[in-house]
């Protein structure tokens, strides 16, 4: 009996590119000998013809299963909402913008069936076609998470995954809200193949990614597996406060001394504005934490589902 792979894709406004994409792993599936295919699109509250195409493929395909949300949750949540509900004996996450070559797909299972990996994910090798600035910040993030944290993620990694069924299940275990894919896939173990390739532009229509949503979503990386923000903030305020008692000892010598008036205004507004800048920064390092440990004990659903084809309760 042939094995069944789970292909999920989350969706936001990919109505000018699902028809590609799906013909594309169509043909790429067709050359997977021995496994059937279970496609299953999220539609994370898309509010353009997204789920209309995704509703006419599926009509036409019963390997095609959807699940549609009420609103826009985030991508975050629709690859977890993939995974809970995904079936295969592999599993395997890829984005709708076909920067994720569905033709990897056979290589992926032939990689996983050599039975030396539990895993394989998608590194791109080149960054043709980015901006220049998104490509140094990109290295910069993975080069600070890998020394800030103890979990390992290759330089231009991927969402785009092929898994067996109980990596899936122990990333499906972690339930927390703030979820970093990249992390939770790390932190599980495993043993991980990281497949190369170029890069490769949208097919279409424009990213949902901009440069702001990028950084916040790198500092939730961090501070998702790291508590070293915290302890270079608690590190920072013993040395000022180090430095403080050296300089009023410094003030107070000189006054016996020389007999001196104190002088120097504006030095001493630069050093108030800097120990001020100083105190800010670490309150908010702090308030990310408290953040998202509000988030987490309010224990909200990850996302409400509107429409589906398939058994939620199964």
């Amino acid at each position: 009996m042939p094995k069944l792979i789970s292909l999920i894709v989350p969706c936001y406004n990919e109505e000018k590119t699902l028809r590609l994409l799906y013909s594309e792993i169509c043909k790429a599936v067709g050359a997977i000998k021995n496994y059937d295919i279970e496609l299953l699109f999220v539609n994370d509250g898309s509010n353009d013809n997204t789920f209309d195409i995704i509703n006419e493929i599926s009509s036409g395909d019963a390997r095609v299963k959807y699940i549609s949300f009420s609103r826009n949750f985030g991508k975050e949540a629709a690859m977890y909402a993939g995974l809970c509900h995904a079936k295969g004996d592999l599993v395997a996450v890829m984005d709708a913008d076909m920067q994720d070559p569905p033709s990897l797909l056979p290589e992926m299972v032939k990689l996983i069936e050599t039975g030396k990996y539990d895993s394989v994910a998608a590194r791109r090798v080149t960054r043709d076609g980015e901006p220049p600035i998104r490509s140094l910040f990109a290295r910069m993030f993975y080069c600070l998470l890998n020394h800030m944290t103890n979990i390992e993620i290759a330089d231009g990694a991927r969402d785009f995954r092929l898994m067996r069924r109980e990596v899936a299940h122990a990333v499906v275990q972690m339930k927390e809200v703030n979820r970093f894919s990249k992390g939770l896939y790390g932190w599980v173990g495993f043993r991980t193949y990281w497949l190369p390739f170029k890069n490769v532009e949208r097919a279409a229509g424009e990213t949902k990614w901009s440069f702001w949503k990028l950084l916040l979503y790198s500092l939730d990386g961090i501070t998702s597996f790291s508590q070293i923000p915290l302890s270079l903030a608690s590190v920072g305020g013993i040395m000022l406060t180090f430095a403080s008692f050296i300089m009023i000892l410094f003030v107070i010598i000189r006054k016996l001394v020389f007999g001196d008036p104190v002088t120097g205004w504006a030095s001493l507004v630069c050093i108030i504005t800097f120990i001020g800048g100083i105190e800010l920064l670490c309150i908010g390092i702090v308030g990310q934490y408290l953040a998202k440990t509000y988030m987490e004990v309010k224990q909200r659903p990850h996302y409400i589902i509107k429409d589906t084809n398939i058994d939620t309760n199964s």
